[in-house]
């Protein structure tokens, strides 16, 4: 996703220690990659309840056909085909 090499790496490491501090930048890196877990499990979360409801409508699907199967009379259709002029 992201191409970042050695260098980017090293600029930007030297751009945060110059702009937050030496002092402050292992506080900030550990807030960084707490808020990036909670993100993730945010993420992973969402996913989860989103795969349940695509589950969930599937078997909605598939419960609408089965009771359409069972509201089907078998010796009605043979009527309605051996005498089509009747309603």
């Amino acid at each position: 996703m992201f191409e970042v090499g050695w260098t980017e790496m090293l600029v930007i490491a030297v751009v945060m220690i110059v702009v937050v501090g030496p002092k402050d930048l292992p506080n900030m890196l550990r807030t960084f990659g707490r808020t990036t877990a909670k993100l993730r499990a945010m993420a992973g979360d969402f996913q989860k309840q989103f795969n349940e409801a695509l589950k969930e409508a599937e078997l909605d699907d598939v419960k609408k056909s089965v009771d359409e199967l069972r509201g089907l009379s078998p010796v009605a259709e043979i009527r309605k085909q051996l005498n089509p002029f009747e309603p």
